[in-house]
């Protein structure tokens, strides 16, 4: 098969995802098979519209900078596709354009689109072929040992929690607890890594609120005044999925907007209710803290295992394609044994598409939900190794931008 390639991003930006849209691209210019390579506009609107531009015109330094450049540089959406007419409507896109090669980088819910645009291309008789990379902070995607994303992420909001337990203990006269809320919906992978940044006993974080674990007001308000009592301070790390027994979240939206394309529901607003709930019932001064999209672009402290990993499924996934696999996501699979070392092979879609993973059961002791550090530690700590190589301008980093050259919308 030869043909174009076309390469989209689709749901929340990371610090890495551009380094696997960079090995995308390079790598399909070394294909003969693939004639021309192009970007859609805010991933699959840009499909639906037409909005495609030719990365050939780019600079190759460009490219190349798309390593150590955070968000989404092709663009991203959370559209939801529902109707047989937008599947036309995208595989009209590839037809005027001759896409045989389609990688879509994302999370859950683009790979369920990548594996429904996959379905329906058969269905529909066109030759060509699919293949997502995988992309999410919260690290909750099936069928891979991690995500690309999760590691560094949790480096940089490891190192904060690290930071800001040194500042509780230095103000914990007036100020005695801090309450930090971490992104994760459904999962805890993301507030479990904060616990990397204990180093001993009274350290913090001091405790640790997963989504996987119903929340309880009394036992938790009795570890926090126990803590007070004897260390005099308290760090709390929430995921902001947390959740009462009952299924009710610590703190979600209302209104029109409370809710996404894909029925999710706009969380935010955990380490509040937190902070009002111990300064009312315990009387203690307590700051909070939300750092959200801003941990999950941090260029500047990324991990450099992180980016290095992203980069290669980005490349794997052109040679599974050009190979002729097709309704596939690149995934990442760790040898067993002493050392670090992940491989990677080609996982059918329908493995991963609207499934989540959520933190091990197995790695949460049921004393006061503590988490299995020892376990966890052997699994994350391989993950945040290193830094990405990031070039500085007058003391910040200096990202690459894509001059973005559309290709000419064809008409029927």
């Amino acid at each position: 098969m030869t043909g174009n390639c076309l390469v989209a991003q689709s749901g929340g930006p990371t610090a890495v995802i551009n380094a696997a849209a960079c090995g995308v691209i390079q790598a399909a210019f070394r294909q003969t098979a693939i004639k021309a390579v192009y970007g859609a506009h805010n991933g699959i609107l840009g499909m639906l519209n037409g909005r495609l531009f030719d990365l050939g015109r780019e600079d190759s330094a460009t490219i190349a900078g798309l390593r150590h450049t955070p968000s989404s540089a092709l663009g991203t959406c959370r559209y939801k596709i529902e109707a047989a007419a937008q599947y036309d409507a995208i595989l009209r896109t590839f037809h005027k354009h001759d896409i045989r090669f389609f990688v879509y980088i994302g999370g859950n819910d683009s790979q369920d689109t990548a594996d429904k645009i996959h379905r329906y291309a058969l269905d529909a008789g066109y030759a060509m072929r699919v293949v997502g990379v995988p992309k999410t902070v919260d690290n909750d995607l099936c069928a891979t040992d991690h995500c690309p994303g999760y590691g560094s992420v949790v480096k940089l909001t490891a190192a904060m929690v690290r930071e800001v337990g040194l500042d509780t203990e230095a103000s914990c006269s007036t100020d005695k607890v801090n309450v930090i809320e971490t992104m994760g919906r459904n999962s805890g992978w993301i507030a479990a890594g904060t616990g990397l940044a204990r180093q001993a006993p009274g350290q913090a974080p001091d405790i640790i609120l997963l989504p996987e674990v119903d929340f309880d007001r009394e036992p938790f308000l009795r570890r926090v005044d126990r803590l007070l009592e004897t260390q005099g301070r308290c760090v709390v790390v929430v995921a902001e999925g947390v959740r009462y027994g009952d299924g009710t979240y610590l703190a979600e939206g209302d209104g029109p907007l409370a809710v996404d394309a894909f029925g999710h529901r706009q969380l935010g607003g955990a380490a509040i209710v937190l902070k009002t709930m111990i300064e009312r019932e315990l009387g203690a001064k307590t700051r909070y803290c939300r750092p959200s999209i801003i941990n999950r672009n941090g260029i500047h402290f990324a991990s450099a295992t992180d980016s290095e990993e992203s980069y290669r499924l980005g490349v794997a996934a052109v040679r599974f394609a050009v190979e002729g696999h097709s309704g596939v996501m690149t995934a990442l699979v760790r040898r067993p044994g002493k050392g670090y070392r992940c491989d990677i092979e080609a996982v059918p879609l329908r493995e991963v598409a609207n499934q989540e993973r959520p933190f091990p059961r197995e790695w949460i002791v049921a004393e006061e939900n503590r988490i299995d550090m020892d376990r966890f530690r052997a699994y994350a700590l391989p993950l945040i190794q290193g830094e990405v190589a990031v070039p500085i301008e007058d003391g910040l980093p200096v990202p690459v931008r894509l001059r973005k050259h559309f290709v000419e919308q064809l008409h029927e």
